[in-house]
């Protein structure tokens, strides 16, 4: 058994002299087990194990030290190959040579795998800042200039019919509404009655105090997640403030309906209308909003025939 031992230490010598690279597990575990007259013999360096041949019921398994350190586990099968303690003292250098190189890789990688992670991470918290940005933007845009719409609206009225106690008070009450909903907004707290009252609570408590604007919510029965709610909410006032907008003085109308696929609304205005091919019928920010919870936007308009912004989530 010695004399197997000896050849396979000096099997393992020539093999790492004849070597111009870093020496391989795998190759050597073939030359020591070559040289002992094993069926298999095996390395686990750093929780990896490397292994010729095949074995028995039970492996002899002896510890590799360097410099009073563990550095593998030499396995060899059967267990009676005999003693391997000599040549595992020659295996030592070798072998901390291997486990250095492993412990290296492993932190390569796990440095690789953590930069990877912050640069995610970093990518993810930017993407989170741009939609809540982009999510604020949107709110204000259709949410608060709704109330400044509405104020603009009063004023020019003031200005041209002359100013009452009565009419300032309500320009002061339209300010103040418009003050809370910029505050608001910032702070992201979405209006009151869309939390209490649902959809339909809160377009018609916004709702009511334009004449213009009509209401119809009696084919909506049934509640939809938060976010489908104020997204649908926020959408149709930015619809009514277009028709404000592009169609001063037209009657609009506002409908939000239960479907058997979704929740749909149609804003549709009898003002002047305009040509789709020539202006920009996608109405982005509609588009965008409705995006984020699946939902989808359809304008259609033509000149002297009014517009009707139909809007869609699926259920």
């Amino acid at each position: 058994m010695r004399a197997q031992e000896k050849r396979a230490g000096e099997a393992v010598t020539d093999h790492l002299a004849g070597l111009d690279r870093a020496p391989d597990a795998q190759s050597l575990a073939q030359v020591i087990g070559t040289a002992l007259g094993a069926t298999g013999c095996a390395f686990t360096i750093v929780g990896e194990r490397y292994q010729w041949g095949h074995g028995a019921e039970k492996w002899l398994i002896q510890p590799v030290e360097h410099d009073g350190e563990e550095q593998a586990l030499l396995a060899v099968a059967p267990e009676s190959a005999g003693p391997v303690d000599t040549l595992a003292a020659v295996l030592g250098p070798p072998l901390a040579a291997m486990r250095l190189a492993a412990e290296t890789d492993r932190l390569r990688r796990d440095g690789d795998a953590a930069a990877r992670e912050l640069v995610d991470d970093r990518w993810r918290t930017t993407v989170e800042m741009e939609q809540e940005r982009r999510g604020l933007e949107r709110d204000l845009h259709d949410g608060a200039q709704h109330h400044l719409v509405a104020l603009k609206m009063a004023m020019a009225l003031v200005e041209h019919t002359g100013a009452t106690p009565e009419r300032l008070a309500s320009l002061e009450s339209k300010l103040d509404a418009a003050e809370k909903a910029l505050t608001d907004t910032a702070a992201g707290i979405l209006p009151i009655p869309l939390s209490t009252d649902g959809l339909a609570g809160a377009l018609a408590a916004e709702l009511a105090a334009h004449s213009d604007v009509t209401l119809d919510t009696a084919g909506f029965h049934r509640r939809y997640p938060p976010l489908v709610e104020s997204t649908v909410y926020f959408a149709c006032l930015e619809a009514v403030n277009n028709a404000h907008k592009h169609a001063p003085g037209a009657s609009t109308s506002v409908v939000v309906r239960d479907t058997a696929s979704g929740l749909e609304f149609v804003v549709s205005d009898d003002g002047p209308g305009f040509d789709l091919t020539a202006r920009n019928s996608g109405l982005p920010n509609l588009s965008a909003r409705m995006a984020t919870v699946g939902g989808t936007i359809d304008v259609r308009s033509a000149p002297g025939r009014g517009t009707t912004i139909t809007g869609f989530v699926p259920r």
